[in-house]
């Protein structure tokens, strides 16, 4: 067997072996293969064992002959790699050469090798570390959010102004002929929700219940159904009803609905202060995470292996399948393109690799103690948290998430520890978004 190895053209990390076996070998290793199939095979006319020898060839020699084959490149391929300590990213694509020798079997092996990880200088990198104190102030704004979130509504014998609910019922027509979606009873929408067009929900204000009204819209050019896009319909409109919004009252009955079965509205406070000190922590560390995650981008540029990022982006695809089934909808006919993922996969396997070196250079593994603290941490937030910490050490695939976690925040403690890091308190609301 000769090998030669040689980089390409192609990519840093390619590498070729020319394998040559001998024909011999093979032609000696798929006879001993089809005795022993002849032995147990199964054919109409013929007990088991009996079958003629000559019939076995004939049926699954090829198959046979490219199992053999196979077996053997796999071998001779795994014996170079180990001999020459490769560290092999994905898997290789086989190629047939012709043989000059026709004794042999000429093949080339095409594949990728991981990087080598030489990590850089973090010290430079600038990391801003956002704080923020939950005060009371935040725990009231918390409650009003989650009391608009409990808004109820109540019919109201006045015109339907923004934030109001409507019930309408709507034709609309495209050259006097109703087109699809179209045409709707009894729908409710909620004024300045977003749900419908800007234009055709300016055009209910104002409107009462009993009220009908005609006028034309312009779809965005934009527009998902491309048969509407830029086109002008006329809508039909009945009002059927008007409902006013109306926030519950802070008294026990609300508290009951955040779970505090006595209605204690101290109980009610201190619950959400808990919950929105947890959050604000989560947040808090996610913010610094990101900046930590793109200081090692930054101070560590590497290729990456594309046989680990297209399996990173089929991975991300199925997955996406998966969650839309999760979600209720139906994927079967979706076309969710693994090259869709592609940049972010390839930032993906990018830190992977570069967290592997970081972890195994600096000693960064996680803990069983670490562990033991996430996974407490998480189970905290539960009716009973001592069946959540059994259910993660029962499954090793969560379990292995929690320890996957603890890694990351030994990583992003280490980066903090040694770059410059500046503390700056960050406002609520920037941290918490449009949800508060």
């Amino acid at each position: 067997m000769q090998m030669n190895q040689e980089n390409t053209a192609a990519s840093a990390l390619e590498r070729r072996i020319d394998m040559s076996l001998p024909l011999a070998a093979i032609n000696q290793d798929v006879e001993q293969r089809l005795k022993k199939l002849s032995r147990t095979v199964k054919m109409a006319g013929f007990r088991p064992g009996k079958v003629p020898f000559k019939m076995v060839v004939q049926q699954y020699g090829n198959q046979v002959r490219s199992e053999a084959i196979g077996a053997a490149v796999e071998k001779a391929f795994g014996e170079k790699v180990r001999e020459q300590k490769l560290n092999v990213a994905g898997y290789p694509r086989i190629e047939p050469k012709s043989a000059a020798d026709e004794t042999q079997l000429e093949f080339s092996a095409v594949f990728e090798v991981y990087p080598e990880v030489v990590l850089g200088d973090i010290s430079a990198s600038e990391i801003e570390k956002p704080g923020l104190t939950v005060t009371d102030a935040e725990v009231d704004k918390t409650i009003a959010v989650l009391q608009k979130q409990r808004t109820g509504y109540a019919a109201i014998e006045r015109a339907a102004a923004d934030e109001d609910r409507v019930v309408i019922d709507f034709t609309g027509r495209k050259d006097g002929e109703v087109f699809q979606g179209g045409e709707g009873k009894d729908y409710a929408i909620v004024l300045g929700a977003g749900k419908m067009l800007p234009d055709f929900e300016a055009q209910l204000l104002g409107m009462k219940a009993g009220e009908t009204k005609t006028f034309d819209l312009t779809f965005p050019v934009e527009y998902q159904a491309k048969d509407l896009a830029g086109q002008t319909v006329q809508f039909e409109v009945v009002m059927k009803a008007v409902e006013a919004p109306q926030l519950p009252e802070l008294d026990a009955e609300f508290a009951k609905t955040l779970g505090i079965a006595d209605g204690d509205l101290v109980k009610m406070r201190d619950e959400v202060r808990t919950n929105l000190e947890r959050e604000v922590k989560k947040r808090l560390q996610e913010k610094v995470k990101n900046q930590v995650m793109e200081a090692l981008l930054a101070a560590n540029p590497i290729t990456v292996p594309k046989a680990l990022v297209d399996a990173e982006s089929r991975q991300m695809a199925e997955n996406t399948l998966r969650d839309m089934e999760a979600r209720g909808m139906s994927a079967k006919n979706i076309p969710i393109e693994p090259s869709w993922f592609t940049d972010q996969a390839k930032r993906r396997t990018t830190l992977g690799l570069i967290l592997a070196a970081l972890v195994k250079e600096k000693q960064l593994a996680a803990k069983p103690e670490q562990v033991r603290a996430v996974i407490d941490d998480f189970a905290a937030t539960y009716e009973d948290p001592s069946e959540v910490v059994r259910w993660y050490y029962s499954q090793p695939e969560r379990l292995g998430e929690a320890e996957g976690l603890v890694m990351e925040n030994n990583v992003v403690d280490w980066v903090l520890a040694n770059a410059k890091v500046t503390d700056k308190a960050i406002a609520f609301d920037e941290l918490m978004g449009s949800e508060k």
